[in-house]
């Protein structure tokens, strides 16, 4: 238990008649102290906006408005290392508060709070930090994307085994398959722009629970710190469902990771042998000489294990809603989930750039193990007044008599079909052994796909165009929130150096 010091100068609270006890200290202020540090720069601007639109309501005097920005600009310099902090005095609301008072007076420096609660400062800050990183998530899904676009140009003939079960189904285009990791995530995008609709609007002036008597002006602190629109009912300050909602988009943006880290690392074993990943993005073994192992894509999937449990701890840490627990409204594993999520996103990015793919052994695969049969029941259909099903029965027989035998897709002949129509007492299909031959050839089944969204060259070149006009639709998206940030930091800045510029 880590042990804290007590000054003789040090006082409790006015409401209590003792000090925080060491064990309260150790196990939560301590803690919550650090978290909120990693936040600074987010409570600063939140007093500096709070403290100009006290100054433009004219709730503080000009001198005093430029006394709190001039020593608030000063703490913002330093850093949450260049002022002393204690966790026995509480959240870093509080700390700031007294290097405040301690530079500027009580007088002064005491009445920064006017017109606000920690109800709603805290939340406040946090949201600008939750904004902020989920807006560099986002920025990582639009490089990924942009990488998964570009390998999937260089392989949009790029034939290879299509899988169900783990077995061959169909064969499959390798550029078709990224392309899908790239719709879905736009899909991942989308949701975490719709989370920031939610996110993005402001408590600040809350005042606790009931609002306050002071004329405050809750939309211009609205416009300083670059929200989108106000949480509206005073009660509400304090929620954080908004946060669960983004635990909930990060952890699906997660499982679409782990689905795409997990393919590679399977493909990238000898028995599959479809890519290779870079040597700077594997490790070796520490006794099997021969090893390389793929470290990058074992650590995504190691991130990813974590976010199955986001929303569930998010919805059972809220579960005190009802009591009006104030801790309650904190989601610490955010912090963690934005770090899994930035660092998963870099990581299968430089996987994506620099991925070795074996087209030769890919298309070899797609052709010896029957994944074009359901062309031959198609053709079967389409010349014989046969059904689909009993086609279906047909060729599946036909298969089994071959692999019991050790033919090879090639050996194949329309007597051997016929034979096996009898065995299942169908009508035979006749088909000559050119027509029973083309329609194992891998190549004439990937073109023969005409239906949209199939991995047809053509169609394969449409969903490309597809997935690049949504990555510059959500770049532009990002582009317009980035610009209205900057517009309103701008403003900030130029209001703080208004009052400090008027001595």
């Amino acid at each position: 238990m880590q042990n804290f010091h007590v000054s003789a100068g040090d006082r409790p609270e006015a409401r209590l008649d003792s000090l925080p006890a060491k064990e309260l200290l150790s196990f939560f202020e301590a803690p919550h102290l650090e978290r909120e540090k990693r936040q600074f720069q987010y409570f600063i601007r939140v007093d500096l906006a709070h403290t100009v639109m006290l100054g433009e309501r004219e709730i503080l005097t000009g001198a005093q408005t430029r006394s709190i920005l001039e020593t608030l600009k000063e703490i913002e310099t330093v850093g949450p290392e260049g002022i002393p902090m204690d966790p026995t005095h509480g959240s870093l609301l509080f700390q700031i508060e007294r290097y405040l008072i301690s530079r500027v007076g009580e007088h002064t420096g005491g009445r920064m709070h006017i017109g606000r609660s920690r109800l709603d400062q805290g939340p406040t800050a946090r949201r600008l930090y939750k904004r902020s990183e989920l807006l560099l998530v986002m920025d990582g899904i639009g490089k990924l994307r942009a990488n998964l676009l570009d390998l999937a140009g260089k392989h949009h003939e790029t034939i290879m085994p299509g899988y169900t079960c783990l077995q061959h189904a169909h064969p499959g285009v390798f550029g078709q398959y990224l392309l899908g990791f790239c719709n879905k995530l736009g899909d991942d995008f989308d949701r975490l722009a719709a989370s920031y609709g939610r996110l993005n609007l402001n408590p600040l002036g809350g005042a606790g629970l009931s609002g306050t008597s002071w004329p405050i002006d809750r939309s211009r602190t609205t416009e300083l710190l670059g929200f989108d629109g106000l949480v509206k009912n005073s009660r509400l300050a304090r929620e954080a469902y908004y946060a669960a909602e983004v635990a909930s988009s990060l952890s699906f943006l997660m499982s679409t990771l782990n689905d795409l880290a997990t393919d590679l690392h399977l493909w990238s074993s000898y028995e599959f042998g479809f890519i290779e990943t870079a040597d700077e993005l594997c490790g070796t073994s520490s006794i099997f000489p021969q090893k390389k192992n793929p470290t990058a894509l074992e650590a995504v999937k190691f991130a990813a294990g974590e976010a199955v449990t986001w929303l569930s701890t998010a919805l059972a840490t809220f579960r005190a809603e009802g009591t009006g627990d104030v801790v309650m409204r904190e989601l610490p594993l955010l912090d963690r989930a934005f770090v899994a999520a930035s660092g998963s996103l870099a990581l299968m990015s430089a996987v994506i750039q620099t991925l070795r793919v074996d087209e030769a052994r890919m298309k070899r695969l797609a052709a010896a193990n029957w994944s074009t049969a359901t062309d031959l029941a198609d053709e079967i259909v389409r010349r014989r007044d046969i059904s689909f099903r009993e086609a279906h029965n047909i060729v599946a027989r036909l298969v089994r008599i071959a692999t019991m035998t050790n033919l090879q897709p090639a050996d194949l002949t329309g007597s051997l079909l016929d034979e096996a129509a009898d065995e299942l007492k169908l009508r035979p299909p006749r088909l000559d052994d050119e027509t029973v031959f083309r329609a194992f050839d891998v190549d004439t089944f990937v073109r023969s796909r005409v239906s949209t969204g199939s991995v047809h060259p053509g169609q394969v070149s449409a969903l490309q165009e597809d997935e690049a006009n949504s990555l510059l639709a959500g770049n532009a998206w990002l582009d317009d929130r980035r610009k209205k940030l900057a517009e309103a930091e701008h403003e900030l800045k130029r209001s703080v150096n208004r009052f400090i510029a008027a001595a």
